[in-house]
């Protein structure tokens, strides 16, 4: 279950720690890379947790479209 205390990142703000366009995020949450939240309103959120150990290059495991690991 997921914390309720955890901190959701924009694509924006995931885009700028991997100094990629917000788009190319969206992408690799569409493609299963790294797994997202919708909002009500449909926006995408990210777990920071997550986000900042793919950025020190750990393995998440998250459920995946065709199960492959993350390739960011």
């Amino acid at each position: 279950m997921e914390s309720s205390s955890e901190r959701l990142l924009t694509p924006g703000e995931v885009a700028a720690l991997f100094r990629v366009d917000p788009k190319t995020v969206t992408r690799w949450a569409a493609a299963g890379r790294i797994s997202s939240i919708r909002t009500p309103g449909g926006h995408r959120r990210f777990r920071e947790s997550e986000v900042h150990a793919l950025l020190r290059g750990e393995e998440i495991i998250a459920e995946r479209v065709n199960g492959d690991s993350p390739r960011i």
